[in-house]
């Protein structure tokens, strides 16, 4: 356990490195499914270990170690894990559930503000069109998805272009955006390392979007143009709770539209994958050597409290105390 328990923590490093190296190399929607993968395992393992390692903390408390009838010292000899590690281990974990819980509660937020925004909205049709001189387009996620767009973004964009915009957006809800920015968002609150993973995420969204407009209107100059005119007249103009085609870093999309479509790359798939094994066998081979430290400091401590019997002989422990 001294080993496999920090494994968790050198994968969430390395893929808080090598993420936006991702974004880059992959499909868009490949990246975007690599991405949530990652962020649900090493959130998943960096909880774990974290809890395994407060355990070895909160074991040697004289109070629990009493209620749960093992050793102190077997415990301390099987597994000397400085109890300022695992105070710092608690610690960690207590302020990651609770940022987690905030991050949960203002995701709900943004969600009932999007749907605030979709009742006071015309009930037909998926495209509303507001009479606003100020451009602005955005996707609102739900059931049923909502596409705003102002008369003043539509002045400035061209036929195709507007065909473009409209892709994106549908693109947005089609394939449900908003719950990866959930998963990322809330993995970034439990596990700090992930934000990085959590912004690249953010712009891989963006990326396959731009995408799937890219096929839907079958010409990847107009939705560059599409992307950069509309950025470049919305400035930041979009609700906070709606995925609009201005997001992202801007430059780096219309740059990856105007150069081929992102060829299909196994390697860096390969990796990951190998990464996120190492997670899930390093975490459930801590977990197990824990439970064996458990029940060994269990036996410790039946085999030091048995009383001689009238023989003259010692009470050995129960048949499951196997010695290693």
């Amino acid at each position: 356990m001294l080993i496999s328990v920090y494994v968790p923590f050198a994968v969430a490093a390395a893929l808080a490195v090598l993420a936006p190296r991702l974004a880059h190399v992959l499909p868009p929607r490949r990246a975007a499914w690599a991405l949530a993968c990652a962020a649900l395992v090493t959130a998943i393992g960096w909880a774990g270990a974290l809890g395994l390692l407060a355990f070895t903390g909160v074991a040697q408390i004289p109070e629990v170690a009493e209620q749960g009838r093992w050793s102190v010292a077997a415990l301390q000899a099987e597994d000397p894990v400085y109890l300022v590690v695992a105070g710092g281990s608690a610690l960690l974990l207590a302020v990651g559930v609770v940022a987690m819980g905030v991050a949960a509660v203002r995701q709900a937020r943004l969600l009932v503000r999007a749907r605030r925004e979709r009742a006071r909205l015309p009930e037909e049709g998926e495209l509303v069109v507001v009479d606003d001189d100020a451009p602005m387009a955005f996707a609102l996620p739900g059931s049923p998805g909502r596409i705003v767009v102002s008369r003043g973004m539509l002045r400035c964009l061209t036929g195709r272009e507007r065909e473009a915009l409209l892709a994106h957006e549908r693109a947005h809800l089609r394939c449900r955006h908003h719950l990866f920015q959930i998963l990322w968002r809330l993995a970034a609150a439990l596990n700090p390392l992930l934000r990085p993973l959590a912004v690249t995420g953010g712009f891989v969204l963006e990326r396959w979007a731009d995408e799937e407009a890219a096929q839907r209107v079958g010409d990847r100059k107009i939705v560059a143009h599409a992307v950069g005119r509309a950025a470049l007249a919305s400035a930041g103009a979009s609700s906070p709770a709606a995925l609009a085609a201005t997001g992202g870093a801007v430059p780096q999309r219309v740059r990856a539209l105007l150069a081929p479509p992102p060829p299909h790359r196994t390697l860096p798939l390969v990796a990951g994958a190998l990464l996120l094994a190492a997670c899930c066998a390093s975490l459930a081979n801590a977990a197990s050597d824990s439970d064996h430290m458990v029940d060994s400091a269990q036996c410790a401590a039946y085999t030091a409290t048995a009383s001689p019997s009238p023989m003259g002989e010692h009470r050995h422990g129960p048949d499951f105390c196997f010695g290693d």
